[in-house]
């Protein structure tokens, strides 16, 4: 049996007794066998996101002081046709972002600043820490209200 690369671990599954490796520090576990040094998951993520809340947000207005009255649906609805102006390149993320986001972090185009663990709502930082630098989230819902995230760092 040859040597795993640092930051692996050779593992047995106690269901199947199939051989698997584990990364020591991101947890994440595979089959194949490791071909180069596990890589440590960064502490820190940045990304700029797109917030429309809706009526049932924890606090329903938006950084102006604007009471939201829409439906959860409105908003989503809203995100999607956002989502597809940037895809389909009519807008940048950050135009949208200054323009419509209901976020204070709008008048830097959505940018939230490096951020760690801990730091924001689950579903936010799962969906953030999930992404690839450039890639955009489908729609997260959180007690804020919806939002498409861009990872940018």
């Amino acid at each position: 049996m040859a040597d795993v690369p640092s930051g692996w671990e050779r593992k047995v599954s106690r269901s199947t007794g199939k051989e698997y490796f584990l990364n020591i520090y991101t947890k994440e576990s595979q089959w194949d066998p490791p071909t180069e040094p596990a890589e440590r998951n960064s502490d820190k993520v940045q990304c700029s996101h797109l917030l429309v809340k809706h009526k049932g947000s924890r606090r329903p207005a938006n950084y102006k002081g604007e009471t939201i009255s829409r439906t959860k649906d409105e908003a989503v609805e809203l995100l999607n046709e956002y989502r597809e102006m940037i895809e389909s390149g009519q807008a940048t993320f950050a135009d949208l972002a200054k323009e419509h986001s209901d976020c204070s972090s709008a008048q830097r185009g959505g940018d939230l600043g490096p951020f760690g663990h801990g730091q924001m709502q689950k579903p936010f930082e799962e969906a953030s820490f999930a992404l690839k630098v450039g890639q955009m989230s489908d729609i997260v819902d959180t007690d804020s209200g919806v939002h498409i995230i861009l990872r940018t760092a």
